[in-house]
């Protein structure tokens, strides 16, 4: 798996080649710190997977996420982020991220929410799933028109911390009918 970072804080782009340098399979391609820079070199890599800071210096992580989604439609990408305001969220998952992490997240759980993505899953941070479960639970008009009763109870349980299989299991569907709603649902 080839991942591209976009992220500011060198502490961190350390943090996270100490985390993926552990996984044979994953090769980390390049990094740049902020968003015009990564979308000049964009064009000489192939990435599985972009991992893109919000808060960049320059343009927004969330207009970066917007410009590399039309350069690379195939590629996954994940906003790793401090950010957990509702609008950061919702515009970060229109402009093409598929999953949303945060950087305060245990380093097992960035691992495996790299992995997530790259078949297909659909990661956030529990936290985040609380956020958009409150937002969805303070308007109940617009939950109805939004999302089914099965797409509801997966949702409650990401928020539990629950993995794909563990919801699959519990609800007594598949797995692949777990990650299909879940798109449905970003």
């Amino acid at each position: 798996m080839r991942i591209i970072i976009v992220e500011d804080n060198p502490v961190f782009v350390a943090t996270l080649r100490a985390l993926f340098g552990r996984e044979p399979e994953v090769s980390i391609e390049a990094v740049f710190r902020n968003a015009e820079e990564a979308l000049e070199g964009l064009a000489g890599h192939n990435p599985d997977i972009l991992m893109a800071d919000l808060g960049l210096p320059g343009m927004s992580g969330i207009e970066f996420i917007a410009r590399a989604k039309e350069i690379m439609p195939e590629a996954e990408i994940m906003a790793i982020t401090v950010f957990e305001d509702r609008d950061t969220i919702l515009a970060a998952i229109r402009a093409g991220a598929s999953g949303y992490m945060l950087k305060s997240s245990m380093p097992q759980e960035l691992v495996k929410a790299v992995f997530d993505l790259s078949r297909g899953e659909a990661p956030m941070s529990p936290r985040i799933a609380r956020k958009i479960i409150r937002e969805l639970q303070g308007n109940a008009v617009q939950e109805r028109d939004l999302l089914s009763r099965r797409e509801t109870a997966i949702i409650r349980e990401i928020e539990a911390g629950m993995i794909y299989k563990e919801i699959a299991s519990r609800l007594n569907i598949s797995v692949h009918t777990v990650h299909s709603q879940i798109k449905n649902i970003y």
